[in-house]
């Protein structure tokens, strides 16, 4: 059977016609896969497990469809995403994975991770996700009303952007020593992430043997897939 594996789909009221490509999937191949996993940003915001909005609620009962026809899916939080909480599991039956963790995809060991713990070379980054990881700052910022939460969501979206726009590609893609560091401390010869928007299959030398890191693609205007079997693994654009 195929393990489907998705990523960075920024899902928002902006975009139906992404949020309706990815239901469509749900009710349809992947309701043939062994499992489903999502590597983070599933959303372009999740501001609190009591969000009652659009797409969060559509998309997280395609989710509870999809598990209760016997598919597993695996959720893993993202860098736009991560406030999930017990909340999210009740309303869509997913299993909420550890950013990195080791599973077996087809037989081979393989690393996940939502893939911006490597992009160390991006310190403001990397200051800013240590800040909001935080479980007192959660907490605070969980607290909040709805109506705040959302508004300092498009404020960080924007400061994001803004960020993105005056730094180099290089700052912002994964630093390769990082990668193969973290490769080693997990006994693994293959990775998959997302986070950077660069889709793409690259073959590496790890300790003398070869290795793969595979980086998924994002949601933006197309869909974007990677399938693995026993024979194989394919990435391709919906």
């Amino acid at each position: 059977m195929t393990v489907l594996l998705v990523s960075d789909l920024h899902l928002d009221p902006s975009r139906p016609a992404i949020t309706q490509q990815f239901l469509s999937l749900l009710a349809g191949e992947a309701r043939q896969a062994e499992a489903l996993y999502i590597l983070g940003d599933l959303f372009e915001a999740w501001v609190g497990d009591d969000d009652p909005g659009e797409p969060g609620a559509a998309v997280c009962a395609g989710l509870r469809a999809l598990v209760e026809s016997g598919v597993p899916v695996y959720l893993m939080r993202g860098n736009r995403d991560f406030l999930y909480g017990q909340g999210i599991r009740e309303r869509s039956g997913v299993q909420l994975l550890p950013d990195p963790c080791v599973v077996s995809l087809a037989g081979h060991p393989t690393l996940l991770m939502h893939g911006d713990l490597l992009c160390t070379d991006d310190t403001a980054y990397q200051a800013f996700r240590r800040q909001v990881r935080d479980p007192a700052w959660q907490s605070t910022f969980l607290s909040q009303p709805l109506a705040a939460r959302q508004a300092f969501a498009a404020q960080a979206r924007a400061a994001s952007q803004q960020h993105q726009a005056g730094v180099s590609e290089a700052i912002t893609d994964v630093n390769p020593d990082a990668v193969q560091a973290l490769m080693h401390t997990y006994g693994v010869d293959r990775l998959i992430h997302g986070h950077t928007h660069r889709p793409a299959v690259h073959r590496l030398q790890l300790d003398d043997r070869p290795a793969t890191r595979i980086v998924l693609g994002d949601w933006y205007e197309q869909g974007s897939v990677l399938r693995v079997q026993a024979e194989g693994i394919a990435l391709s654009r919906l």
